[in-house]
């Protein structure tokens, strides 16, 4: 199985298909590479896709030390393109990976080429925070599976789209994470604050949102958009805090289209 080693000795599992420009997918909180694997697809028939399991998920190595923040993981991120031979990728990150890829575009700005901010914010000192009672929901799921299944599933999907899709939901809440790397993931999430910092992004951007997403309420596009200078903004209609995996077709063609207008 392909592992790279950073700095500090964790190991990160990786995977990759097709070939072009490097395209890497950063995941959110809590979740492996599998968290893409419904839409990685239509974006290998142009590029060399990277998914990789954060420390703490998936197959990559879990310490518990030192303390998980979205910089550290930027950084992981930066030494796994380095032990590939990639000098410069296009990144697209989700929800905490939206995060992770706020630091990558600004402490290795000249590594990025395109970015994609999906369904994320600057953090909660200056975003706008997701309602307290989906907070709560969020840290204390039900016990039940099926009560939770229900529950968290309507914040990323609609309940129709759940109802006709319920075998690839349930494989997106498969992720299986230790408690301990999961607290420290919702540490790392909660602790994120790029805000000082946006303006110095150089890298195209292009920040996604569902218009109906509350686990990162869809005001935060705004802000993001404004903050990170030439920055486009684009709301999904409809779209939850999974717009890409329910609206696929829509969603995937906007990025595609983005990225193709800003080569390497």
């Amino acid at each position: 199985m392909p592992f790279v080693t950073v700095s500090d000795g964790t190991q990160l599992y990786y995977e990759e298909l097709g070939a072009g420009e490097p395209l890497l997918l950063v995941s959110g909180q809590g979740l492996d590479h599998t968290f893409w694997n419904e839409v990685r697809d239509d974006f290998a028939d142009r590029y060399r896709v990277i998914v990789y399991d954060h420390r703490g998920t998936g197959r990559s190595d879990k310490p518990s030390a030192p303390p998980y923040s979205t910089r550290g993981f930027a950084q992981d991120a930066a030494e796994l393109l380095d032990r590939l031979g990639i000098a410069h990728a296009h990144v697209y990150g989700h929800s905490m990976g939206g995060r992770i890829s706020q630091w990558l575009a600004i402490d290795h700005g000249e590594r990025v080429g395109a970015l994609v901010l999906g369904a994320t914010s600057p953090g909660n000192a200056h975003g706008v925070p997701r309602p307290s009672e989906v907070n709560a929901l969020w840290t204390n799921p039900p016990a039940d599976p099926q009560e939770a299944l229900k529950a968290m599933g309507a914040l990323f999907l609609s309940p129709a789209w759940i109802e006709d899709h319920l075998e690839t939901v349930k494989a997106l809440f498969q992720t299986t994470i230790p408690e301990h790397a999961r607290t420290l993931h919702y540490l790392a999430s909660e602790g994120h604050d790029s805000w000082d910092f946006l303006p110095m992004i150089i890298a195209p951007t292009l920040v996604m949102h569902g218009s109906e997403d509350l686990m990162n309420p869809t005001a935060n596009a705004k802000l993001l958009a404004e903050r990170i200078p030439g920055a486009e903004k684009y709301i999904v209609e409809h779209g939850r805090h999974s717009y890409m995996i329910e609206f696929r077709e829509e969603s995937s063609r906007v990025v595609k289209e983005f990225l193709a207008r800003h080569p390497l």
